[in-house]
């Protein structure tokens, strides 16, 4: 598993953990199933500390992406659920595009910007 963090990066390391694997499980390169490495072995890769990998596994865990056994690790659950609450999924979009509105991108450049998202996405492995 291949993730990176970023000092400089607003976001709590342990956000962008989560936001790594959910970007793992979206392309495809983290499928149903698969055993993610230890906590301890992630955060000795990205060295940080024991607790914010752990706070991100469980994050995962909350948002139903990944089933975590204590002793047996991490495994990455169905990336559908049934109980997808798409008005909920649109709040956070709604504020990406709010925000690009706000920096005067024309609509056609907001749009490109999604497209090469999606394809990115598609490119690596996935196919949401």
């Amino acid at each position: 598993m291949f993730i990176t963090v970023d000092a400089n990066d607003k976001r709590p390391l342990y956000q962008q953990v989560v936001d790594e694997i959910k970007g793992l499980i979206a392309r495809g390169t983290l499928r149903e199933g698969m055993t993610l490495p230890s906590v301890r072995q992630v955060a000795r890769d990205l060295g940080v500390n024991l607790n914010t990998i752990a706070a991100a596994y469980r994050e995962l865990q909350r948002e139903g992406l990944l089933t975590v056994r204590h002793g047996a690790g991490a495994v990455v659950a169905s990336r559908r659920s049934s109980g997808i609450n798409k008005e909920e999924l649109r709040k956070p979009l709604g504020a990406a595009l709010t925000q690009l509105a706000l920096a005067g991108l024309s609509k056609r450049e907001i749009v490109g910007i999604v497209l090469q998202e999606l394809a990115s996405l598609q490119q690596k492995g996935g196919s949401p």
